[in-house]
């Protein structure tokens, strides 16, 4: 019995996802490409909100969730947003009101429900942070043209939408 070698792609044309053959599957390989892109984009932002703000991804993402809801939002929409449980909100909600950057009212809707929104020095903050986030995404994308970008989105939108169900 010979081995069977496998052409692999060379590592420059693949980036961090190097090892990948050109004879595995085309669902493997683009999921690699997209895990290596969507981790490397991560560690990058990560990295610079810990750098220029001390602060973390979590503690960004859930002051973005709040942006999109100056009203404020409840606890559990909040966590279903953010994809996380609410212990995680919780704990994030009580770091971030003993800094004074968000604040719990009551939820004039339901007396029984609290409304966790922005405070100003909050928002302030956040739109520092932004502006930066914003300016490094650029950068990062910044081998991508307009018309690129534009596609790219337009393809992960249709990959979104036309995923089949999960496999069993």
């Amino acid at each position: 019995m010979g081995v069977v070698q496998k052409s692999v792609v060379p590592t420059a044309e693949l980036g961090r996802e190097a090892g990948v053959s050109a004879d595995d599957h085309q669902a493997i390989r683009l999921w690699l490409r997209l895990l290596s892109c969507s981790t490397q984009i991560e560690q990058t932002i990560r990295t610079l909100l810990r750098a220029h703000f001390g602060t973390s991804l979590p503690r960004f993402d859930y002051l973005a969730q709040l942006n999109r809801f100056p009203e404020g939002l409840r606890m559990t929409s909040l966590s279903s947003h953010l994809m996380v449980t609410g212990a995680n909100v919780t704990a994030l909600t009580d770091q971030l009101v003993a800094e004074g950057w968000v604040e719990r009212v009551d939820d004039p809707s339901d007396r029984r429900a609290l409304i966790v929104r922005m405070t100003p020095s909050g928002q302030a903050w956040f739109d520092r942070m932004a502006v930066e986030h914003e300016s490094w995404l650029v950068a990062l994308l910044g081998g991508l043209d307009a018309r690129e970008m534009e596609q790219l989105h337009r393809l992960l939108g249709k990959l979104r939408q036309g995923m089949g169900p999960t496999p069993q």
